[in-house]
Protein backbone atom coordinates (compact mmCIF):
# COMPACT_ATOMS: atom_id res chain seq x y z
CA UNK A 1 0.00 0.00 0.00
CA UNK A 2 1.30 3.93 -0.96
CA UNK A 3 0.30 7.08 -1.29
CA UNK A 4 0.86 7.69 -5.58
CA UNK A 5 2.40 10.86 -4.71
CA UNK A 6 4.53 9.34 -2.18
CA UNK A 7 7.57 11.53 -1.66
CA UNK A 8 9.47 8.58 0.75
CA UNK A 9 11.79 6.16 -0.05
CA UNK A 10 10.17 2.92 -1.66
CA UNK A 11 9.76 0.33 -0.07
CA UNK A 12 9.40 2.00 3.47
CA UNK A 13 8.27 1.65 7.04
CA UNK A 14 5.37 3.19 8.45
CA UNK A 15 6.56 5.70 10.62
CA UNK A 16 8.96 8.97 10.52
CA UNK A 17 12.39 8.78 9.11
CA UNK A 18 14.55 9.32 12.44
CA UNK A 19 17.98 9.65 10.47
CA UNK A 20 19.52 11.84 8.49
CA UNK A 21 23.60 12.23 7.27
CA UNK A 22 26.19 14.43 5.48
CA UNK A 23 28.81 13.45 3.09
CA UNK A 24 31.18 16.07 1.63
CA UNK A 25 34.98 16.35 0.92
CA UNK A 26 37.83 18.16 2.87
CA UNK A 27 37.38 21.33 2.24
CA UNK A 28 39.64 24.13 1.95
CA UNK A 29 38.58 28.00 1.83
CA UNK A 30 40.60 31.14 1.50
CA UNK A 31 42.46 33.67 -0.78
CA UNK A 32 45.64 31.75 -1.39
CA UNK A 33 44.80 28.41 -0.55
CA UNK A 34 45.46 26.94 -4.42
CA UNK A 35 48.75 27.28 -2.95
CA UNK A 36 48.92 24.95 -0.47
CA UNK A 37 48.01 22.10 -3.13
CA UNK A 38 51.08 20.38 -2.43
CA UNK A 39 50.59 19.77 1.18
CA UNK A 40 46.80 18.73 0.82
CA UNK A 41 48.03 16.26 -2.09
CA UNK A 42 50.14 15.10 1.02
CA UNK A 43 47.86 14.98 3.39
CA UNK A 44 45.75 12.62 0.66
CA UNK A 45 49.17 10.38 0.15
CA UNK A 46 50.30 11.34 -2.89
CA UNK A 47 54.09 11.68 -3.12
CA UNK A 48 56.32 14.46 -5.03
CA UNK A 49 57.36 11.51 -7.46
CA UNK A 50 53.91 10.36 -8.69
CA UNK A 51 52.40 11.88 -11.64
CA UNK A 52 48.54 13.53 -11.91
CA UNK A 53 46.33 15.66 -14.20
CA UNK A 54 44.53 18.42 -14.48
CA UNK A 55 41.11 18.11 -16.12
CA UNK A 56 39.95 21.99 -17.09
CA UNK A 57 39.28 23.97 -20.84
CA UNK A 58 41.06 25.85 -22.64
CA UNK A 59 39.80 29.10 -21.48
CA UNK A 60 41.25 28.44 -18.40
CA UNK A 61 44.43 27.95 -20.11
CA UNK A 62 44.17 31.15 -21.69
CA UNK A 63 43.51 32.97 -18.61
CA UNK A 64 46.30 31.99 -16.63
CA UNK A 65 44.80 29.80 -14.25
CA UNK A 66 46.21 26.81 -15.74
CA UNK A 67 50.16 27.82 -15.77
CA UNK A 68 49.37 28.96 -12.39
CA UNK A 69 48.03 25.46 -10.71
CA UNK A 70 51.36 24.17 -12.44
CA UNK A 71 53.77 25.88 -11.36
CA UNK A 72 52.67 25.58 -7.52
CA UNK A 73 52.79 22.03 -7.81
CA UNK A 74 56.44 21.77 -10.11
CA UNK A 75 57.15 23.95 -6.96
CA UNK A 76 56.20 20.97 -4.72
CA UNK A 77 57.76 18.29 -6.94
CA UNK A 78 54.93 16.83 -8.85
CA UNK A 79 54.74 16.52 -12.14
CA UNK A 80 51.09 17.01 -14.08
CA UNK A 81 49.86 16.64 -17.74
CA UNK A 82 46.82 18.62 -19.03
CA UNK A 83 44.02 17.65 -20.55
CA UNK A 84 41.52 20.89 -21.41
CA UNK A 85 38.94 19.72 -24.15
CA UNK A 86 36.37 19.52 -21.79
CA UNK A 87 33.10 21.03 -22.94
CA UNK A 88 30.45 23.36 -21.66
CA UNK A 89 27.86 20.58 -20.67
CA UNK A 90 29.94 17.85 -21.51
CA UNK A 91 28.68 15.06 -23.54
CA UNK A 92 29.40 11.42 -22.88
CA UNK A 93 31.63 11.35 -26.17
CA UNK A 94 33.59 14.51 -24.45
CA UNK A 95 33.86 12.45 -20.85
CA UNK A 96 34.95 9.12 -22.89
CA UNK A 97 37.83 12.01 -24.99
CA UNK A 98 39.23 12.43 -21.51
CA UNK A 99 39.29 8.85 -20.78
CA UNK A 100 41.14 7.83 -23.29
CA UNK A 101 43.56 10.42 -23.07
CA UNK A 102 44.25 8.97 -19.21
CA UNK A 103 44.35 5.10 -20.71
CA UNK A 104 46.56 6.24 -23.41
CA UNK A 105 49.30 8.20 -21.33
CA UNK A 106 49.62 5.83 -18.25
CA UNK A 107 47.31 2.66 -19.68
CA UNK A 108 44.32 1.25 -17.30
CA UNK A 109 45.84 2.23 -13.91
CA UNK A 110 45.53 5.69 -14.68
CA UNK A 111 47.25 8.83 -12.77
CA UNK A 112 48.53 8.45 -9.55
CA UNK A 113 45.98 11.59 -8.60
CA UNK A 114 43.91 14.61 -10.52
CA UNK A 115 42.85 17.88 -10.24
CA UNK A 116 39.47 19.66 -11.89
CA UNK A 117 39.99 23.13 -12.30
CA UNK A 118 36.91 25.11 -13.57
CA UNK A 119 32.95 25.12 -13.19
CA UNK A 120 31.06 22.50 -13.18
CA UNK A 121 31.47 21.08 -16.74
CA UNK A 122 35.08 21.02 -16.50
CA UNK A 123 34.59 19.48 -12.36
CA UNK A 124 32.10 16.76 -13.71
CA UNK A 125 34.13 15.57 -16.36
CA UNK A 126 37.17 15.44 -13.87
CA UNK A 127 35.17 12.93 -11.31
CA UNK A 128 33.53 10.98 -13.66
CA UNK A 129 36.78 10.20 -15.45
CA UNK A 130 38.67 9.16 -12.19
CA UNK A 131 35.72 7.04 -11.44
CA UNK A 132 35.46 4.93 -14.44
CA UNK A 133 39.52 4.24 -14.50
CA UNK A 134 38.99 3.31 -11.02
CA UNK A 135 36.58 0.64 -11.98
CA UNK A 136 37.37 -0.31 -15.46
CA UNK A 137 35.19 -0.53 -18.45
CA UNK A 138 33.27 1.88 -20.28
CA UNK A 139 31.62 5.27 -18.74
CA UNK A 140 28.41 3.59 -20.12
CA UNK A 141 29.11 1.02 -17.83
CA UNK A 142 28.10 3.52 -15.36
CA UNK A 143 25.31 6.07 -16.77
CA UNK A 144 22.05 5.38 -15.46
CA UNK A 145 19.64 3.24 -17.17
CA UNK A 146 17.97 3.37 -19.69
CA UNK A 147 20.58 5.04 -21.48
CA UNK A 148 23.19 3.22 -19.85
CA UNK A 149 23.83 0.23 -18.11
CA UNK A 150 23.75 1.26 -14.17
CA UNK A 151 26.08 -0.49 -12.93
CA UNK A 152 27.43 -0.05 -9.53
CA UNK A 153 30.63 1.90 -9.03
CA UNK A 154 32.91 -0.28 -6.08
CA UNK A 155 36.45 1.81 -6.34
CA UNK A 156 37.00 5.75 -5.68
CA UNK A 157 40.41 5.47 -7.42
CA UNK A 158 43.56 8.11 -7.09
CA UNK A 159 42.91 11.10 -5.53
CA UNK A 160 40.78 14.02 -6.86
CA UNK A 161 40.75 17.59 -5.86
CA UNK A 162 38.13 20.12 -7.29
CA UNK A 163 39.06 23.94 -7.68
CA UNK A 164 36.19 25.69 -8.43
CA UNK A 165 36.51 29.17 -10.74
CA UNK A 166 32.88 29.84 -10.22
CA UNK A 167 30.53 30.24 -7.47
CA UNK A 168 27.00 28.19 -7.84
CA UNK A 169 27.26 24.63 -9.50
CA UNK A 170 28.15 22.99 -6.24
CA UNK A 171 30.02 20.00 -8.26
CA UNK A 172 32.97 20.38 -5.81
CA UNK A 173 30.79 18.40 -2.89
CA UNK A 174 28.08 16.52 -4.84
CA UNK A 175 28.52 12.59 -5.61
CA UNK A 176 27.30 12.93 -9.44
CA UNK A 177 28.66 13.84 -12.60
CA UNK A 178 26.08 15.13 -14.98
CA UNK A 179 26.67 14.36 -18.65
CA UNK A 180 24.52 15.42 -21.79
CA UNK A 181 23.50 12.90 -24.46
CA UNK A 182 22.66 15.32 -27.32
CA UNK A 183 21.10 12.57 -29.43
CA UNK A 184 18.34 12.72 -27.04
CA UNK A 185 18.11 16.10 -25.86
CA UNK A 186 18.31 14.86 -22.40
CA UNK A 187 21.14 14.68 -19.27
CA UNK A 188 22.04 11.53 -17.36
CA UNK A 189 23.96 10.94 -14.51
CA UNK A 190 26.77 8.91 -12.36
CA UNK A 191 25.58 9.05 -8.58
CA UNK A 192 27.52 7.67 -6.71
CA UNK A 193 29.78 8.07 -3.37
CA UNK A 194 32.62 7.21 -5.06
CA UNK A 195 32.22 9.87 -7.30
CA UNK A 196 32.50 12.57 -5.18
CA UNK A 197 35.89 14.39 -4.84
CA UNK A 198 38.34 13.34 -1.99
CA UNK A 199 39.10 17.58 -1.30
CA UNK A 200 38.22 20.78 -2.49
CA UNK A 201 39.76 24.16 -2.60
CA UNK A 202 37.98 27.04 -2.52
CA UNK A 203 40.42 29.91 -3.71
CA UNK A 204 38.53 33.22 -4.41
CA UNK A 205 41.36 34.75 -6.49
CA UNK A 206 40.14 32.11 -9.00
CA UNK A 207 36.56 33.74 -9.80
CA UNK A 208 38.07 36.71 -10.62
CA UNK A 209 38.23 36.31 -14.01
CA UNK A 210 34.92 35.20 -14.00
CA UNK A 211 32.98 37.70 -16.46
CA UNK A 212 29.34 39.70 -14.86
CA UNK A 213 27.24 37.52 -16.90
CA UNK A 214 28.56 33.65 -15.86
CA UNK A 215 29.15 35.33 -12.10
CA UNK A 216 25.72 36.48 -12.22
CA UNK A 217 24.43 32.76 -13.37
CA UNK A 218 26.31 30.55 -11.39
CA UNK A 219 25.27 32.89 -8.40
CA UNK A 220 21.75 32.07 -9.22
CA UNK A 221 22.26 28.48 -9.34
CA UNK A 222 23.75 28.80 -6.07
CA UNK A 223 20.40 30.87 -4.73
CA UNK A 224 18.51 28.06 -6.31
CA UNK A 225 20.24 25.13 -3.98
CA UNK A 226 19.54 27.59 -0.83
CA UNK A 227 16.24 28.12 -1.18
CA UNK A 228 15.04 24.79 -2.91
CA UNK A 229 17.09 23.14 0.04
CA UNK A 230 15.59 25.73 2.76
CA UNK A 231 11.71 24.76 1.03
CA UNK A 232 12.05 20.96 0.68
CA UNK A 233 10.19 18.40 3.16
CA UNK A 234 11.73 17.93 6.62
CA UNK A 235 13.62 15.29 6.60
CA UNK A 236 11.58 13.04 9.27
CA UNK A 237 8.11 14.17 7.48
CA UNK A 238 9.34 11.61 5.03
CA UNK A 239 8.90 7.79 6.30
CA UNK A 240 11.37 5.70 7.38
CA UNK A 241 13.50 3.26 4.42
CA UNK A 242 13.21 -0.35 5.09
CA UNK A 243 16.88 -0.29 4.00
CA UNK A 244 19.23 2.27 4.70
CA UNK A 245 20.88 1.60 1.53
CA UNK A 246 17.55 2.79 -0.14
CA UNK A 247 17.48 6.19 1.66
CA UNK A 248 16.91 8.69 -0.81
CA UNK A 249 20.26 10.23 -2.20
CA UNK A 250 17.98 14.19 -1.52
CA UNK A 251 16.52 13.00 2.21
CA UNK A 252 14.94 15.96 3.31
CA UNK A 253 15.80 19.47 5.08
CA UNK A 254 17.45 19.09 9.05
CA UNK A 255 18.58 21.99 11.33
CA UNK A 256 21.80 21.58 9.60
CA UNK A 257 20.58 22.57 6.52
CA UNK A 258 18.47 24.99 7.34
CA UNK A 259 21.30 27.07 9.11
CA UNK A 260 23.81 26.68 5.62
CA UNK A 261 20.79 27.91 3.74
CA UNK A 262 20.13 30.79 5.66
CA UNK A 263 23.46 31.76 5.71
CA UNK A 264 23.95 31.11 2.00
CA UNK A 265 20.87 33.08 1.11
CA UNK A 266 22.67 36.02 3.19
CA UNK A 267 25.98 35.62 1.69
CA UNK A 268 25.37 35.42 -1.94
CA UNK A 269 22.13 38.01 -2.09
CA UNK A 270 24.21 40.46 -0.31
CA UNK A 271 27.63 40.29 -2.41
CA UNK A 272 26.31 39.08 -5.86
CA UNK A 273 25.67 42.72 -6.72
CA UNK A 274 28.95 43.65 -5.66
CA UNK A 275 30.70 40.47 -7.25
CA UNK A 276 29.25 41.52 -10.65
CA UNK A 277 30.29 45.15 -10.60
CA UNK A 278 33.66 44.88 -9.62
CA UNK A 279 35.24 40.87 -10.21
CA UNK A 280 38.40 42.13 -8.33
CA UNK A 281 36.33 42.39 -4.79
CA UNK A 282 38.40 39.67 -3.06
CA UNK A 283 36.20 39.68 -0.17
CA UNK A 284 32.60 39.70 -2.19
CA UNK A 285 34.62 36.86 -4.16
CA UNK A 286 35.10 35.02 -1.33
CA UNK A 287 31.68 35.51 0.41
CA UNK A 288 30.25 34.08 -2.89
CA UNK A 289 32.38 31.18 -2.92
CA UNK A 290 31.42 30.54 1.01
CA UNK A 291 27.77 31.29 0.05
CA UNK A 292 27.40 28.68 -2.91
CA UNK A 293 29.08 26.02 -0.64
CA UNK A 294 27.08 26.10 2.58
CA UNK A 295 24.00 26.50 -0.25
CA UNK A 296 24.85 23.40 -2.33
CA UNK A 297 25.80 21.41 0.94
CA UNK A 298 21.66 22.30 1.95
CA UNK A 299 20.02 21.91 -1.24
CA UNK A 300 22.18 18.53 -2.45
CA UNK A 301 21.31 17.41 0.69
CA UNK A 302 18.36 18.51 1.49
CA UNK A 303 17.14 18.07 -1.93
CA UNK A 304 16.58 20.41 -4.84
CA UNK A 305 12.88 20.69 -6.62
CA UNK A 306 10.73 21.73 -9.32
CA UNK A 307 12.76 24.64 -10.57
CA UNK A 308 15.74 22.27 -11.06
CA UNK A 309 13.29 19.77 -12.65
CA UNK A 310 11.76 22.28 -15.01
CA UNK A 311 15.32 23.65 -15.95
CA UNK A 312 16.97 20.34 -17.24
CA UNK A 313 14.07 20.14 -19.82
CA UNK A 314 14.77 23.53 -21.21
CA UNK A 315 18.64 23.22 -21.50
CA UNK A 316 18.47 19.94 -22.71
CA UNK A 317 16.27 21.32 -25.66
CA UNK A 318 17.25 24.54 -25.92
CA UNK A 319 21.06 24.46 -24.41
CA UNK A 320 21.12 27.27 -22.02
CA UNK A 321 23.74 27.92 -19.36
CA UNK A 322 21.74 26.45 -16.29
CA UNK A 323 22.63 29.26 -13.92
CA UNK A 324 19.93 31.57 -15.89
CA UNK A 325 17.75 29.26 -16.43
CA UNK A 326 16.95 28.43 -12.88
CA UNK A 327 17.22 32.43 -12.81
CA UNK A 328 14.42 32.95 -15.22
CA UNK A 329 12.45 29.67 -13.51
CA UNK A 330 13.00 30.68 -9.61
CA UNK A 331 10.16 33.18 -9.39
CA UNK A 332 7.13 31.59 -10.92
CA UNK A 333 8.18 27.89 -9.37
CA UNK A 334 10.12 27.63 -6.20
CA UNK A 335 9.15 31.47 -4.55
CA UNK A 336 5.17 31.32 -6.84
CA UNK A 337 3.50 27.91 -7.05
CA UNK A 338 5.64 26.68 -3.90
CA UNK A 339 4.81 29.45 -2.04
CA UNK A 340 1.34 27.84 -0.93
CA UNK A 341 3.05 25.25 0.60
CA UNK A 342 4.53 26.96 3.91
CA UNK A 343 3.42 30.78 3.62
CA UNK A 344 5.57 31.18 6.91
CA UNK A 345 8.83 29.57 5.70
CA UNK A 346 8.65 31.49 2.49
CA UNK A 347 8.23 35.04 4.49
CA UNK A 348 11.66 33.90 6.15
CA UNK A 349 13.14 33.55 2.66
CA UNK A 350 11.60 37.01 1.65
CA UNK A 351 13.21 38.58 4.99
CA UNK A 352 15.96 37.01 4.09
CA UNK A 353 16.26 37.88 0.56
CA UNK A 354 15.69 41.31 1.93
CA UNK A 355 12.22 42.33 2.12
CA UNK A 356 10.27 44.85 4.56
CA UNK A 357 6.99 43.23 5.61
CA UNK A 358 5.65 45.26 8.15
CA UNK A 359 2.46 45.42 8.15
CA UNK A 360 1.88 42.62 5.93
CA UNK A 361 -0.25 39.27 6.36
CA UNK A 362 2.32 35.82 6.30
CA UNK A 363 0.99 35.17 2.97
CA UNK A 364 1.22 38.85 1.73
CA UNK A 365 4.84 38.85 2.96
CA UNK A 366 5.65 35.02 1.64
CA UNK A 367 4.81 36.66 -1.90
CA UNK A 368 7.27 39.62 -1.21
CA UNK A 369 10.15 36.70 -1.92
CA UNK A 370 9.82 36.48 -5.46
CA UNK A 371 9.55 40.45 -5.86
CA UNK A 372 12.99 40.50 -4.22
CA UNK A 373 14.24 37.52 -5.94
CA UNK A 374 13.26 39.87 -9.28
CA UNK A 375 14.18 42.96 -8.11
CA UNK A 376 17.62 41.00 -7.45
CA UNK A 377 17.85 39.94 -11.27
CA UNK A 378 16.93 43.50 -12.35
CA UNK A 379 19.43 44.97 -10.78
CA UNK A 380 22.48 42.65 -12.11
CA UNK A 381 21.57 43.99 -15.43
CA UNK A 382 22.89 40.64 -17.10
CA UNK A 383 20.03 38.24 -16.86
CA UNK A 384 16.96 37.48 -18.90
CA UNK A 385 13.73 38.67 -18.43
CA UNK A 386 12.22 35.10 -18.53
CA UNK A 387 12.36 32.17 -20.46
CA UNK A 388 11.40 34.05 -23.66
CA UNK A 389 14.09 36.58 -23.41
CA UNK A 390 15.76 33.72 -22.34
CA UNK A 391 15.56 30.64 -25.54
CA UNK A 392 12.70 32.52 -27.50
CA UNK A 393 10.51 30.33 -25.52
CA UNK A 394 6.71 30.45 -26.44
CA UNK A 395 3.38 29.89 -25.09
CA UNK A 396 3.55 27.01 -27.96
CA UNK A 397 6.44 25.19 -26.32
CA UNK A 398 5.28 24.80 -22.40
CA UNK A 399 3.41 21.80 -23.09
CA UNK A 400 6.25 19.68 -24.60
CA UNK A 401 8.64 21.18 -21.81
CA UNK A 402 5.96 20.36 -18.82
CA UNK A 403 5.81 16.70 -20.13
CA UNK A 404 9.17 16.07 -20.31
CA UNK A 405 9.45 17.63 -16.48
CA UNK A 406 7.26 15.52 -15.71
CA UNK A 407 8.63 12.43 -17.41
CA UNK A 408 11.89 12.33 -16.54
CA UNK A 409 12.55 14.28 -13.44
CA UNK A 410 10.85 12.01 -10.59
CA UNK A 411 14.15 12.25 -8.68
CA UNK A 412 13.63 15.88 -7.91
CA UNK A 413 9.84 16.35 -8.38
CA UNK A 414 9.62 13.84 -5.12
CA UNK A 415 11.50 16.53 -3.11
CA UNK A 416 9.04 19.47 -4.36
CA UNK A 417 6.95 20.52 -0.96
CA UNK A 418 4.00 20.68 -3.30
CA UNK A 419 2.41 17.89 -5.52
CA UNK A 420 3.10 19.08 -8.82
CA UNK A 421 1.11 17.69 -12.29
CA UNK A 422 1.75 18.16 -15.89
CA UNK A 423 -0.52 20.98 -16.34
CA UNK A 424 0.17 22.82 -13.04
CA UNK A 425 4.10 22.76 -14.88
CA UNK A 426 2.57 23.94 -17.86
CA UNK A 427 0.90 26.76 -16.11
CA UNK A 428 4.40 27.49 -14.10
CA UNK A 429 6.18 27.38 -17.37
CA UNK A 430 3.84 29.75 -19.05
CA UNK A 431 4.14 32.53 -16.01
CA UNK A 432 8.07 31.86 -16.17
CA UNK A 433 7.88 33.05 -19.80
CA UNK A 434 8.03 37.26 -18.75
CA UNK A 435 9.47 37.64 -15.02
CA UNK A 436 9.40 41.40 -15.75
CA UNK A 437 8.56 43.80 -18.84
Amino acid sequence: MSYERSVSADPHEFSPETVWEVQMPAIRVGAGAAGELGYQLGQLGTTGDQRGLIVTDENLVSLGHVERIVDELDADGFDVDVFANTEREPSISAVEACIEFVREEMGDAGYDFYLGLGGGSCMDTAKATRAVVANEGELLDYVAAPTGAGEALTQSGAPLILLPTTAGTGSEISPVAILSVPEKNIKEGISSPHVRADAAVLDPTLTTTLPPDLTAKTAMDALGHAIEGYTTHRYDDLLRAEDPAERPVYAGRTGFTEMLSEKAIELLSSNVRRVVNNGDDIEARGAMLKGALFGAIAGLTAGASLAHAMAYPVGNNYHTYHGETIAALTPASTLGYNVASDPPRFEKVAKMLGADTTGMSTREAADEARKEFVSLQRDLNVLPSGLNELAGITADDVGELAESTVESQQRLLRCNPRPVTKEDVEEIFSDALHNWE
